[in-house]
């Protein structure tokens, strides 16, 4: 097929350009700045909210995969990435006559009264069904791997043999290589045509933060004092992280109310048949590999 995939130049879109790209697909891809020219990958500078680059993104394309959004903001910035932006490739989709759309939304949106940005992730799943093409909503939980900066900052916490934590759930997680997998496992199937999926790494019931904590350590080599921490005191180490990093800071209050609910696990109802798809990264192994591809990049 040929493919137009927004964000594509973040951490899921460019690991899902290369595996599509191995798949042999083509692909117009968004880009907010020049990048390097590669055999059947097409870029199209633009922008989520500029309508004629969407309309030369999905020109000539068989399908669209919208990653795009927006995951650190106000929650207005939320509304007009995630939302709007999802409405604007939305109407490029439908002047270019293409019907296969697949949306990645976020686990967030199932609990969107927590968080803005679960709000405008459920927002943006909205307009999605109600376009009425043969849609497919993926909604992952955390994403790992390697050029994730989200996480980061766990391995590099676990470097030092201190892990702070929510106070206590389950959630789950996926490698970024599984979720593209996926993703493209999704993109000519038909019976994944309007289904609301939430794929993880496969561990029943998820990982407590204290057990994702020691296998971080055991990913870098440390051994780890996992250390849960009450939502007060989570609530004023956002404080300070916004006095320091201001709007750069990774600790807001709406990340603390998402972090401190208690069940962020892939429901069984929603997880991709098997006959569609299987995760095929243990979590141990691709933690490890993340860890390392960290120190290669001296990031940790």
């Amino acid at each position: 097929m040929r493919i137009a995939i927004t964000g594509g130049t973040g951490f899921v879109g460019s690991h899902l350009i290369e595996l599509a790209l191995a798949e042999g697909h083509q692909i117009n891809a968004l880009t907010r700045r020049p990048q390097e020219a590669r055999q059947g990958l097409t870029w199209v500078e633009g922008a989520l909210d500029q309508p004629d680059s969407l309309a030369k993104l999905c020109a000539g394309c068989d399908a669209v995969i919208h990653v795009a959004g927006v995951i650190n903001g106000s929650a207005h910035e939320f509304y007009l990435g995630n939302v709007v932006g999802t409405e604007n490739v939305i109407a490029a989709a439908a002047g270019a006559d293409i019907r296969r759309f697949i949306h990645i939304s976020s686990l967030s949106a199932r609990e969107p009264q927590l968080s803005a940005y679960g709000r405008s992730k459920a927002e943006s799943e909205e307009p999605v069904i109600a376009a009425g093409y043969d849609w497919t909503i993926i909604r992952p939980p955390a994403i790992y791997g390697p050029r994730d900066r989200e996480m980061l900052e766990l391995f590099r916490f676990a470097r030092y043999g201190v892990l702070p934590l929510p106070p206590g759930g389950h959630v789950s997680i996926i490698h970024v290589e599984d979720l593209c997998a996926f993703i493209l496992a999704c993109l000519g199937n038909n019976a994944s045509h309007a289904e609301i999926y939430e794929p993880d790494d496969g561990r029943d019931g998820g990982w407590t933060p204290v057990e994702l904590a020691r296998a971080i350590g055991r990913a870098v080599g440390h051994k780890v004092l996992p250390l849960p921490l009450p939502k007060a005191l989570l609530r004023a180490g956002a404080r300070i992280d916004h006095l320091i990093r201001g709007e750069k800071a990774k600790l807001t209050r709406d990340r603390v109310n998402y972090f401190c609910h208690p069940d962020w696990v892939a429901a069984p109802h929603a997880r991709p048949p098997a006959s569609l798809w299987r995760p095929q990264i243990p979590t141990e192994k691709g933690l490890a590999s993340t860890a390392r591809w960290y120190e290669a990049q001296g990031w940790l």
